[in-house]
């Protein structure tokens, strides 16, 4: 899965479900990685943040083109000058 490389992390306490975290424990083991990194897959996924990585994954638009077409689409969007 895609990740901002030099991404900030905070450390958080969380207090979940019993059953929950030994999902999460298992999963973990099963996959060889740790509990953090199970956690939260499971959190991007659920805030849709995967759907995101993977569009941005998919995309072959060159970054300069992708300016281009996002300023002439900010430009379309703006009220003319005087209205």
């Amino acid at each position: 899965m895609l990740r901002c490389v030099g991404m900030a992390k905070a450390r958080t306490t969380l207090t979940i479900d019993e059953e929950v975290l030994r999902a999460v424990k298992l999963r973990a083991a099963s996959t060889g990685r740790g509990d953090s990194e199970v956690i939260e897959d499971a959190l991007r996924h659920q805030l849709g943040l995967d759907l995101l990585e993977r569009m941005w994954e998919k995309a072959s638009l060159p970054e300069a083109e992708a300016a281009v077409l996002a300023f002439e689409a900010q430009h379309r969007t703006r009220p003319a000058r005087g209205s």
